[in-house]
């Protein structure tokens, strides 16, 4: 019974198989040091291709004007807005396992937290193109910086949410960069150490920044990570709390509430643990790394997912309430042309209903919760039904205003919209694949820490050694 109180008793081993110290570095740096395997080109080439014609489509916004898109009087707003908060919502997972599960010492991030933190980084560099290219003559979108200028009395509009949207990606990428280099720094010197090609040596040498692996430089790696989590950890609620002021601080229907700060953030989590597992799943495959990214991962993820979209579920429901309730007749038609199927945009609004509150629910099951197919299909579904949030959220409460002559009958995006979108696609891909083949995926020094506490053999040993003296091992693992 002794054994029911301790964790690495009860949860399955996060390293799986008898792994060395040895084995965990010839295993995370393999793909490194070998060739681009086939399945790695196929990927980069695809994605490198969505790359191009994303920056062709933005080629042709700047140059003939955001009259390529088609946006008019009554949405201004289409897809470039509903993609940029995708992307920030995307990126907000990283963050989490990286920041908040490193406060409260959580084991399993060891083996997600890596790719998580990159992840992050791709997302915002994705999301912050949207709202500079929404502003049209983008040579000007330095105005957007409060920085001392030579301009006289023209300063940033500081009660402009696209300008708090500036602050908070940068603040939000700055930290992430940060956070996620630093991780980095022991793993890139065990690159370094065991490269054999000259060009390679020097490129890792000079990426190390000199690291020894000295007892003081682990003494300050450790206490950045805790300075850079405790920085990150507010950052995770903020930045989507401030992309949520873009709606919930304007007077227009559907918009003006109070409820969005929290549930945007927790969409955001929502969507972004998605994220991880869809390339998660992918790279333990193409990567071999089921030992280190394992069912248990899988699975804690999983229950994430599903108590973040009944979250966002309790949301949904709650601004129906709210608008029943406020007897607002302007904020009820916003929220019948919504859900009413007759209208031009019902099927989106089920769609989002569909996706983000009714498919996670089956991950109370557990049999489902450790299906890897499963698991992979339902990551997509969560992230095309939180793309279609954000969709319903902006178009369907701007394309009928208090004007109905100005009602827009049906929005839909035009190729270079399209093109944009699928661009940044191929950015986060291409970043992501040169990532994985230059990088280590998995943080190979927190896989070591964990090793001999989360380790399968040690917990075999373990529970060998207590089935064989049970009072004997009771007393010594008492506190």
């Amino acid at each position: 019974m002794a054994s029911l109180r301790y964790e690495s008793q009860v949860r399955e081993p996060l390293v799986t198989g008898t792994k060395t110290y040895h084995d965990v570095t010839q295993d995370i740096v393999r793909p490194i040091e070998m060739k681009p395997s086939f399945l790695w080109k196929v990927g980069f080439t695809i994605s490198v291709l969505l790359l191009l014609f994303g920056v062709y489509s933005v080629y042709r916004e700047v140059v003939y004007g955001i009259g390529e898109w088609n946006l008019n009087k009554t949405i201004g707003w289409g897809w470039d807005i509903t993609n940029f908060v995708w992307w920030v919502g995307i990126g907000h997972a990283g963050t989490l396992i990286s920041a908040i599960l490193l406060l409260f010492r959580q084991g399993w991030r060891t083996g997600v937290n890596r790719a998580a933190e990159a992840m992050t980084i791709f997302a915002v560099m994705c999301a912050g193109q949207f709202p500079i290219f929404h502003m049209g003559r983008v040579w000007m979108a330095f105005f957007v910086l409060p920085y001392p200028n030579t301009r006289g009395p023209l300063w940033v509009n500081f009660s402009s949410p696209l300008l708090w949207d500036v602050f908070a990606i940068s603040t939000y990428f700055t930290v992430s960069l940060l956070f996620w280099y630093s991780g980095l720094l022991p793993d890139i010197a065990t690159v370094r150490d065991r490269a054999r090609e000259k060009w390679r040596k020097h490129m890792y040498g000079v990426l190390s920044f000199g690291w020894t692996g000295s007892t003081k430089h682990w003494q300050r790696h450790e206490a950045l990570s805790l300075v850079l989590a405790g920085l990150s950890t507010p950052l995770v609620l903020s930045v989507h709390t401030i992309v949520s002021f873009d709606f919930a601080t304007s007077v227009i229907p559907g918009w003006h509430t109070t409820i969005f700060p929290p549930y945007f953030v927790a969409g955001a989590i929502f969507s972004g643990f998605a994220m991880v597992q869809t390339l998660l799943i992918i790279t333990r495959k193409v990567l071999n790394l089921e030992d280190y990214i394992t069912m248990e991962h899988i699975e804690v993820m999983n229950k994430v997912i599903v108590l973040t979209g009944s979250i966002v579920g309790v949301a949904y429901i709650t601004e129906l309430f709210i608008s029943w309730y406020g007897q607002n007749v302007y904020e009820m038609a916003a929220f019948q042309n919504r859900w009413d199927l007759s209208t031009p945009y019902g099927w989106s609004y089920w769609l989002m209903m569909g996706c983000n509150v009714l498919a996670p629910q089956f991950f109370w099951f557990r049999k489902l919760r450790r299906n890897l197919l499963f698991t992979f299909f339902m990551s997509i579904i969560v992230n095309v039904g939180m793309w279609f949030e954000r969709f319903v959220i902006i178009v369907t409460s701007v394309y009928r205003d208090y004007i109905p002559s100005s009602w827009s009958t049906y929005y839909a995006p035009t190729i270079w919209e399209v093109g944009f979108y699928l661009g940044t696609f191929g950015l986060f891909f291409t970043c992501f694949f040169l990532f994985a083949k230059y990088f280590p995926v998995i943080a190979i020094a927190e896989i070591k820490h964990i090793l001999k506490k989360n380790g399968e053999s040690f917990k075999e040993n373990m529970v060998e050694e207590e089935r064989a003296t049970p009072e004997k091992f009771a007393h010594e693992h008492a506190h």
